[in-house]
């Protein structure tokens, strides 16, 4: 069962849900949410679900809502890659310090896989295995280009927020974006890696996975037929991957 709690990280209240086996040792899996993604399972309940299959297996879970979203502190405009890395190392030193910790391991969707590519990247001797599911390294490209989620900008005069009807994103996010050196920093982890992509993901083309593939030395790739970006097709196997590959 999970818990609630609140992690600090710059006087913001970060909220998370873990959930850890009574044992005197255990390994712990830490679930990165995507682009305006949070906890609630009504937003996509991929991770949630994934998380309670981990927790079937004695492995621990740490699920956590990034700042502006969902139960955290700080406005969904302020976001950016920047502060959500912020978070994720908040989150990282949190788990590192419990003294029970066995192995780590860290999971992302989408933009969440981008952070847990550049969080292994730069704990290389700190996590033992990472998970990229959609993983949503074309935002480099996009924010080049200037466009994200159906909204078109001028990349070379990025306005100060786009808005995207529920929500609004500021522009500073889109003006660093597109110099985030996601491979770069990813490619420094030399761990096994399992990366998952739908087949007809009309969000992320694949070929960022294909390329994530390309520069890890130990990783397998899995292109999941007629599956979205959110893996609602076929998730029986995307579930199935990840555990096989985790315990």
């Amino acid at each position: 069962m999970e818990k609630d709690i609140i992690i600090k990280r710059d006087g913001l209240n970060l909220a998370a849900k873990v959930s850890f086996p009574d044992q005197d040792q255990y390994d712990v899996a830490i679930l990165a949410y995507g682009f305006v993604g949070m906890m609630d399972p009504k937003v996509n309940d991929l991770l949630p679900v994934l998380a309670q299959k981990l927790q079937a297996l004695g492995i621990g879970t740490v699920r956590f809502d990034f700042n502006g979203h969902g139960l955290s502190d700080g406005p969904l405009a302020r976001m950016s890659i920047y502060n959500e890395l912020e978070d994720y190392e908040a989150i990282m030193e949190y788990v590192l310090e419990l003294p029970q910790l066995r192995h780590l391991y860290l999971i992302g969707h989408s933009q969440g896989g981008v952070l847990s590519a550049m969080m292994a990247g730069f704990y290389p001797d700190k996590v033992d295995k990472l998970v990229l599911m959609s993983s949503a390294a074309t935002l480099v490209d996009d924010a080049k280009l200037g466009t994200c989620m159906g909204v078109d900008y001028d990349p070379d005069k990025v306005p100060a927020e786009l808005d995207f009807g529920d929500f609004k994103v500021n522009g500073w996010y889109f003006r660093t974006a597109k110099f985030i050196n996601t491979y770069e920093v990813a490619a420094n982890y030399q761990g096994p890696v399992l990366i998952i992509h739908g087949q007809d993901d009309q969000i992320v083309n694949n070929y960022a996975s294909t390329r994530f593939h390309a520069i890890y030395k130990h990783s397998e790739l899995h292109l999941i037929p007629e599956s979205d970006h959110g893996l609602h097709q076929n998730r029986d196997e995307v579930y199935q991957l990840v555990t096989n590959f985790i315990q």
